[in-house]
C-alpha cells in the first residue's frame, strides 16, 4: 500500500510540475491534467483493497448485492467526485457563455463610455475601480481582456499602458478574491459550502479593496500629465447589429443575471449552476428576440448564443476537469488528510499567507482543491463555514496571484496582449502588490480578531 501510495503522489507531483512549467515544456496543461487524471484513478482501482472504507463498501452492497470492489468505485466514488466536480465545470460554462455573448453584442461598449477623462491619474481610478467591482462580478480573467481591449482604445503611450495593465491584473484578482462568483477559487469554495455569498463579501471587501487601493495609490504617481487621444464616448453602434439601448439591454441582463446567481442560491437552495443555467437561458432568449426583431436576418449570425457557445474555452474546461477529478484522488488515498493533519498545529495565518505565494507560482486551482481535501467543513471554529481558515484561503489564493505576473490567468493573458515581460513587472510591480496583498491579510486580523467582526 505505501509503494503504491508513493507512487500515485509522485505522478501527481510530476504532473503539477509539468503544469506549472507549461510554457517552458510546450505542453498544454490541459493534457496533462487529463492523463494524470486516468493514471491516478487506475493507481486506486488497482490498490482497492487498500484504500476503500470497509464500511461504505457494505452500505453499498446492501443496495447491490452482486456488486464488485470495482463497481462500487466506478459507480460510487468516482461518480461522487465527478458530480461536485461538474457543478464548478456547468458554472464555469454557463458564465464563460453568458460572458461572451455579453461582449460579442457590443454590451460592453458601457466601460469605454465611462472612462471618457483625459486626466492620467483619473483614468487609473477609474480603471482601478471598474476593474475591482466588474471582476466581482464577471470573473478576473474575462474582466481583465474586457478592460486590455478597452485601454488600447484610450492610451498610446506604451509606458504608460504597462502601468494600467498591471493595474488591471491586480485590480481583477482582488475584485475577484472577495466574491462568490469573482475567482474560479472562490467559486470552488462557494460551491463546496466553505462559504457563504454574504460571508465572504462581508469579511474579505475591505482586505481585497485595500489589496487594490494601496497598489493603486503607489502606481498614481508614476503617471502625469494628460492623455492625448480622440476620446472614450464616441458611439460605435455601426459596428453592432443591435442598438445602443439594445446593447445595454444585454449588457444588464448578462451582468444583473450574474450578481442574481447568488440571490437565486439563496432563496431555492438549488446549486448555483442551476441559477446561471437560467441567466444563460434568459439572455438567450433575449438576444434572440432581437435578432428575431425587424426581420434581421442579413445581419451577423455568428454572434447568436447557439454560436458563441462555440467559441467556449473548452482547454480550460478539460484542465478544471482532471486536476480536480486528480486532486480526488490524493483525497480517497489519504495524502490531503494526513498532509492536513501534519500542518494543523500552525497557525492559520502563515499557511494561507504561504499558499497565497505559492500561488503567484504554480495554478491556485490545485492548491485551493488540495486544502478543501485536507480538511472537512466543520459545525464550529477556524474550519466552519465562513471560518477564518477558508476565508482567508479564498483572499489568498485570489490576491496572492498578482505578486508574478504569472501567478494568475489574468496575468498570463495581460502578459500576452499586452508583451509584459516577467523582469519588468517583478522589477516594478510584484513589491507594490506584495504591499497591498499583506496590508489585505492585515486589515482581516483586525477586522476579525480585534474588532471581532
Amino acid at each position: 500500500m505505501l509503494t503504491l501510495t508513493i507512487a500515485i503522489v509522485a505522478i501527481f507531483l510530476v504532473g503539477y510540475l509539468c503544469i506549472a512549467l507549461e510554457g517552458e515544456i510546450h505542453i498544454n496543461k490541459s493534457a496533462t491534467a487529463l492523463i494524470m487524471c486516468v493514471v491516478l484513478w487506475v493507481l486506486y482501482l488497482v490498490g482497492a483493497d487498500n484504500y476503500i472504507d470497509a464500511a461504505a463498501f457494505q452500505a453499498f452492497l446492501a443496495d447491490h448485492l452482486d456488486a464488485s470492489k470495482v463497481d462500487y468505485i466506478s459507480q460510487h466514488v468516482l461518480l461522487e467526485h465527478l458530480g461536485e466536480t461538474s457543478q464548478t465545470i456547468l458554472f464555469l460554462m454557463g458564465a464563460m457563455t453568458v460572458v461572451e455573448a455579453v461582449d460579442m453584442n457590443g454590451g460592453f461598449d458601457f466601460v469605454r463610455d465611462r472612462l471618457d477623462t483625459r486626466s492620467k491619474r483619473s483614468l487609473l481610478w477609474r480603471i482601478a475601480f471598474m476593474t475591482f467591482f466588474f471582476s466581482a462580478i464577471l470573473d478576473n480573467l474575462t474582466t481583465s481582456i474586457v478592460m486590455i481591449m478597452v485601454l488600447r482604445k484610450v492610451v498610446s503611450n506604451r509606458e504608460d499602458r504597462l502601468i494600467y495593465a498591471s493595474l488591471i491584473i491586480l485590480a481583477a484578482n482582488s475584485g475577484g478574491a472577495f466574491s462568490p462568483i469573482g475567482d474560479v477559487t472562490t467559486i470552488m469554495l462557494w460551491i463546496k459550502g466553505s462559504v457563504s455569498s454574504l460571508g465572504v463579501i462581508k469579511e474579505l471587501l475591505l482586505p481585497s479593496l485595500l489589496s487594490m487601493l494601496i497598489p493603486a495609490f503607489i502606481l498614481q504617481y508614476r503617471l502625469k500629465g494628460e492623455l492625448v487621444y480622440e476620446g472614450a464616448g464616441q458611439d460605435e453602434g455601426d459596428t453592432h447589429d443591435f442598438t445602443r439601448g439594445e446593447r445595454n439591454t444585454i449588457f444588464w441582463f448578462g451582468v444583473g443575471g450574474l450578481i442574481f446567481v447568488p440571490i437565486f442560491k439563496g432563496v431555492t437552495h438549488l446549486p448555483p449552476f442551476m441559477g446561471i443555467l437560467l441567466v444563460l437561458g434568459v439572455l438567450w432568449l433575449v438576444t434572440e428576440l432581437f435578432y428575431a426583431k425587424k426581420h434581421r436576418r442579413n445581419c451577423d449570425r455568428k454572434k447568436e448564443i447557439s454560436k458563441v457557445l462555440q467559441r467556449i474555452d473548452m482547454s480550460t474546461i478539460f484542465f478544471f476537469l482532471g486536476i480536480l477529478m486528480a486532486v480526488a484522488v490524493l483525497q480517497e488515498v489519504g495524502v490531503l488528510k494526513q498532509l492536513g493533519e501534519a500542518i494543523s498545529s500552525w497557525n492559520h495565518y502563515l499557511i494561507t499567507g504561504l499558499i497565497g505565494v505559492a500561488s503567484s507560482i504554480v495554478d491556485n486551482v490545485p492548491l485551493v482543491a488540495a486544502c478543501m481535501g485536507m480538511y472537512p467543513i466543520e459545525a464550529t471554529g477556524d474550519f466552519a463555514q465562513d471560518g477564518l481558515f477558508w476565508q482567508l484561503l479564498a483572499y489568498c489564493a485570489g490576491v496572492g496571484g498578482s505578486i508574478l505576473i504569472i501567478g494568475s490567468a489574468a496575468g498570463v493573458v495581460v502578459m500576452g496582449l499586452e508583451k509584459i515581460s516577467f523582469g519588468w513587472y517583478m522589477k516594478n510591480i510584484s513589491w507594490i502588490v506584495l504591499i497591498g496583498y499583506l496590508a489585505g491579510i492585515l486589515a482581516y486580523f483586525v477586522q476579525r480578531t480585534v474588532l471581532g467582526m
